[in-house]
């Protein structure tokens, strides 16, 4: 298995991503990288990845969302008012 290509061969400047847009989707679509910044005045200005690894970022980021929160609440648990999972699935019974 190669390595993944380095950050130079992940950058594409503006102009040549909108001359070669179809093949540089193409790249990005088939896997043969993983992504592209798309350069404007040598800064990076946007990132082209595919819809999949889109998704798995959104996922990803929910996850942690949900992990801070369960984190948070777990710090201002009062184990006095709190109720067992048998009371709960009594009570939902």
């Amino acid at each position: 298995m190669s390595a993944p290509p380095g950050r130079a061969e992940q950058a594409v400047c503006a102009a040549q991503m909108a001359q070669d847009f179809s093949a540089k989707l193409k790249e990005v679509t088939s896997g043969d990288v993983t992504h592209l910044v798309i350069l404007k005045d040598n800064e990076p200005a946007a990132v082209l990845i595919g819809a999949s690894a889109y998704q798995a970022l959104q996922d990803e980021l929910n996850d942690l969302r949900t992990d801070h929160l369960a984190i948070e609440r777990l710090l201002t648990l009062d184990e006095q008012n709190t109720a067992s999972l048998e009371d709960m699935e009594a009570h939902l019974r």
